[in-house]
């Protein structure tokens, strides 16, 4: 679904920026100069399809933020921009349950407004784990979070959020407070390091105590962070952005070494990993499965390397569609890969024919080009326990399958 945003502004030269940037986040603007137009304007539509408000504090019918309170009501999570710098303006916005407020004189209040539309969404599938057992303490943070839309769980003692926090894969950032009657945070850190590293959860720690030598427990027992009480709102919040996104960028460079840069495909050394880890869990049964494109030489002498490209690109769709549930790769060149965990020979032998009668069938189109092409595959479910063994077998049953005449499919005997 694509979101929308409700910009209430009066300033008509602010208000085309900002239709521009929000429309950059690809989001749609519903747009109301005044309090009195927005409310005409939001009484026909639903407000889970807004992903936030964007409100001027001043309106000529909403003098003092009463915009902002019109937009929570209704259950629109508010940005709020301001040309007024003044201390009691800026106070009066973060008392109310806003996501945050951006001066009109800051410079880079467009792209911290793109930044933040981004954050909004990409929030809607983040897990936040609150592990304190103070009730007023715990349901400040989980309230804050909600803003942010971050799925939001929380525990009152330090076993239950280890049962979370392994219940819940979607958790990517811990706050614990440090005093807990089961275990303290600095301990409950430790224990969650035993489950995920660094790159995979950011924890940050919390306490009312000013002791300078528990910031530092908690960094050398696995915290990423920590965080006095009481805490102000924008420190709150821009802890919590750099702890998620330090998760993402993590996410991103792996996926960047683990991903092949034509097909998206897992490439050869991910694959390795992947099918290890699933040996070494104990299978009943498994099967390797080597697929190789026919006569791929000739498609990029005859039709180019930018076709060739596209005739990799839409197998390895067709991969990804046939496969979802298996492990899968790019070998190299014109060759994939597939590991079928509990997956016997029979019916392993029925996914890939349904797989290669697939790509027979598939007609590629370029501008005036119109192809279709076939595939060898070797089959092997022997248990040899070694993924290099069963490479070698299948590659053999590949081979039998060139030399049968190709666009077949050849397994044990």
């Amino acid at each position: 679904m694509k979101f929308k945003v409700l910009l209430i502004e009066d300033n008509e030269s602010s208000m085309r920026v900002l239709k521009r940037v929000i429309g950059k986040a690809n989001l749609d603007v519903v747009y109301a100069s005044s309090l009195t137009q927005a409310k005409v304007i939001f009484e026909s539509t639903a407000p889970e399809t807004y992903l936030c408000a964007v409100v001027d504090y001043t309106l000529p019918d909403a003098p003092e933020g009463q915009a902002i309170d019109y937009a929570i009501e209704s259950f629109i999570p508010v940005i709020v921009i301001t040309d007024r710098s003044d201390e009691y303006v800026r106070e009066h916005i973060l008392s109310k349950n806003v996501i945050d407020y951006i001066p009109k004189q800051n410079t880079q209040i467009f792209e911290y407004l793109s930044r933040l539309l981004a954050r909004l969404e990409k929030n809607k599938t983040i897990g936040v784990l609150v592990v304190d057992d103070s009730t007023q303490s715990r349901n400040s943070m989980v309230s804050l979070l909600s803003r942010h839309n971050f799925i939001t769980y929380s525990a009152t003692t330090a076993q239950q959020g280890l049962i979370m926090l392994r219940e819940h894969p979607e958790i990517k950032l811990m706050i614990t407070n440090e005093y807990m009657p089961d275990m303290s945070g600095v301990a409950l850190t430790v224990e969650a390091r035993k489950l995920y590293g660094k790159d995979e959860l950011s924890i940050i720690g919390i306490s009312a105590s000013r002791s300078s030598s528990l910031l530092a427990k908690f960094i050398k027992s696995g915290a990423n962070d920590y965080l006095n009480k009481p805490y102000c709102h924008e420190e709150f919040f821009c802890r919590i952005v750099q702890n998620v996104e330090y998760i993402e960028q993590i996410d991103t460079i792996r996926k960047a070494a683990n991903t092949d840069y034509l097909t998206g495909l897992p490439n050869r050394r991910h694959f390795f990993n992947k099918a290890e880890s699933s040996i070494r869990r104990g299978l009943d049964c498994m099967t390797m499965a080597l697929i190789d494109l026919d006569h791929f030489k000739s498609i990029n002498d005859n039709f180019g390397h930018d076709y060739g490209d596209l005739v990799l690109k839409e197998v390895a769709r067709l991969i990804n569609r046939h496969f979802a549930k298996f492990h899968v790769s790019r070998f190299g060149g014109e060759e994939f890969c597939i590991f079928l965990p509990n997956v016997n020979h029979d019916d392993a032998l029925e996914f890939v024919e349904s797989f290669r009668l697939a790509v027979s069938k598939k007609v590629i189109k370029s501008a005036d080009i119109r192809h279709s092409c076939t595939v060898s595959i070797g089959v092997t479910s022997q248990l040899t326990g070694k993924i290099e063994t069963m490479l070698t077998l299948a590659d053999e049953h590949l081979y039998a399958a060139k030399a049968k005449g190709r666009n077949q499919t050849v397994g044990d005997n």
